[in-house]
């Protein structure tokens, strides 16, 4: 197939274009820099100037294309809110440049999405449509264009990592070094689900080859991390101390991730690997945290 990738020189976009053109697709790389572009050729996509500020130019590139992943996400998670709506005001575009065909949209989404309630593992099978994370906005977006005949799907993201990036512990990591303290919220029991960047792009690839409307997949491959854990690792990786912090302190600790840090997000992938086939092989979170080098790694791109 012929896919234009959105978010194709970013850290899940690029694993995904390695992994379609390496499979027989072609790629037509979204980017908003000549950096990217040159890198998308390097690789041997295809590039495609674009901003998620315009929407228009997102939809003209998707025009053309066989099929579209949707991996963009502008990841300045202290303006959260503003950037979930972005995220829809994207989708529509995709959407619109699919209408009237059967070419399959694959959004991106958090597991979150799918939690029946607090303690409860994520299902792919659930959805709420009132769930307070402001990231529910990209579902309803799909869920609009489920109804106008779109043939879209959801990938659920947890955090996803290798040595160099884990989702939201990424910017966890530069707020601990500034603090010179590692902190978690109240005995850390809270759990993050886990993949690694490689899995994930595997994923992805199936999930556009079996293209089903209103599916959501679960990219997990470890259902739940505490966060005493993933502080305590990251810690002895920047040699500083690890300590527990009231909730209402945690704001003081962690600033705007506070928000973040207290979240208890287990998931499973049950059905999305019964379905897929898909069958993770990458290394743990916690195993790529130590494998990390505290001493040159940026802890934000």
């Amino acid at each position: 197939m012929r896919i234009f990738l959105t978010g194709a020189t970013g850290f899940i976009g690029s694993a995904v274009v390695t992994e379609l053109l390496n499979t027989g697709h072609e790629v037509i790389g979204m980017t908003r820099s000549d950096a990217g572009a040159a890198a998308l050729t390097a690789a041997g996509a295809e590039p495609y100037r674009a901003t998620l500020e315009d929407p228009d130019g997102i939809r003209a590139g998707a025009e053309a294309a066989d099929a579209v992943i949707h991996t963009a996400f502008d990841h300045d998670f202290s303006r959260f809110q503003e950037n979930c709506e972005k995220d829809r005001r994207v989708i529509g575009a995709l959407g619109a440049a699919l209408k009237g065909s059967d070419r399959p949209l694959l959004i991106t989404s958090g597991v979150g999405m799918g939690s029946a309630g607090p303690g409860q593992l994520a299902r792919e099978d659930v959805f709420n449509d009132h769930h307070p994370n402001p990231r529910i906005a990209s579902e309803r977006a799909g869920h609009a264009l489920l109804d106008a005949g779109i043939n879209v799907s959801v990938m659920r993201l947890p955090q996803v990592h290798d040595t160099r990036r884990q989702g939201l512990i990424t910017p966890l990591i530069q707020i601990f070094r500034d603090k010179g303290l590692a902190a978690y919220v109240g005995d850390g029991s809270n759990r993050w689900s886990a993949a690694h960047v490689r899995d994930v792009a595997v994923l992805y690839r199936l999930a556009i080859e079996h293209a089903q409307p209103g599916v959501r997949w679960n990219a997990v491959t470890e259902e739940g991390v505490e966060t005493r854990r993933i502080v305590e690792t990251v810690a002895r990786g920047l040699g500083i101390p690890a300590v527990s912090v009231t909730p209402e302190a945690a704001a003081e600790h962690l600033g705007w991730m506070a928000m973040f840090a207290a979240m208890d997000l287990p998931a499973s992938s049950e059905q999305t690997r019964a379905t897929l086939g898909w069958r993770p092989t990458g290394p743990s979170l916690l195993a790529d945290l130590d494998a990390m080098d505290y001493r040159t790694t940026a802890a934000a791109e």
